[in-house]
């Protein structure tokens, strides 16, 4: 009988030890959820509480102004927009060519660790660190600053999220796919092309857009290799205005009417960037639940 309690006391202990534990851990959870939404919705909030008051049509209509007078971001606006498609448009091939690589010829073996590895450096380098690259390889050598080596430090941003995406999407293909291609006597690239891409179509597509939404709203890059104009331009081999570097410039100055367009333009790269993880989380949860 003593065993007998002795047992069941034990298991009582360990029970109310693991039940304490898993509510200290709920609790702890909680606690820095919470924490974290509080600064996440501070920040949403005065965002939009303050760039709401600039959120006009003159924002889209006219451009930057001159010190201690009213304008908008149209020329901003265009030159991030020129700058973010070429970088996607850079990228995204590369990306997805390098990805398909990985996924159906390099599974294994020295050179596609050492891509993998280097990708995964790219994936976490700081974007400061490839402005610098593209400033002493692009910018220095060419003797001035321009929206296409802006463009090129943006599209080294978009590539590892592209090749990192592709890879994962197209090794979720199942292989009987490819096999019963492959019996029909299809050859390999149209089953890439035509099974497996088809296949992945979604999941690439959300790579594409998280890489977007990443770079749409990097400062420091365009500092070293676009720079900034305060006219109109649309020539890509001179410094282009573009909506980052202009809220960084803005928010510096002493000027109250250059302050409420930095907070506008705050407020349409967050819009921007929301409206673009929306999209990408649409698309990932059909490829969660209807398969790739």
């Amino acid at each position: 009988m003593a065993d007998a309690h002795s047992i069941t006391s034990s298991v009582d202990w360990r029970y109310l030890r693991r039940r304490s534990l898993n509510l200290f851990n709920l609790f702890g959870s909680a606690l820095a959820t919470l924490f974290s939404l509080f600064w996440l919705i501070w920040i949403l909030w005065v965002t939009l509480s303050y760039g709401v008051s600039a959120f006009d049509l003159t924002l889209f209509v006219d451009g930057t102004p001159a010190p201690g007078s009213e304008g908008g971001l149209a020329n901003a606006i265009v030159g991030s927009l020129i700058m973010v498609a070429l970088a996607t448009f850079i990228g995204t091939p590369v990306g997805i060519m390098a990805g398909t690589y990985l996924a159906e010829f390099g599974r294994k073996g020295l050179i596609p660790g050492l891509i993998r590895f280097i990708n995964d450096i790219l994936l976490s380098a700081p974007s400061i660190v490839i402005g610098l690259f593209v400033y002493e390889i692009v910018v220095i050598r060419v003797g001035h600053f321009s929206g296409l080596a802006g463009a090129l430090a943006l599209a080294i941003i978009v590539l590892p999220v592209v090749i990192r995406t592709t890879e994962e999407m197209l090794r979720l293909v199942p292989n009987t796919l490819r096999e019963a291609a492959l019996a029909l006597g299809a050859p390999r690239w149209k089953v890439i092309t035509l099974v497996a891409y088809r296949a992945a179509l979604s999941g690439i597509l959300t790579g594409v857009l998280l890489a977007v939404a990443r770079i749409a709203g990097e400062t420091a890059p365009l500092l070293f290799t676009a720079l900034n104009n305060q006219f109109w331009s649309t020539n890509l081999v001179q410094p282009m205005a573009n909506l980052p570097v202009t809220i960084f410039q803005f928010a510096m100055s002493p000027y109250a009417e250059w302050h409420a367009l930095a907070w506008a333009g705050s407020l349409l790269i967050t819009l921007g960037v929301l409206a673009l993880s929306i999209v990408a989380r649409m698309l990932l949860a059909k490829v969660r639940t209807e398969g790739p």
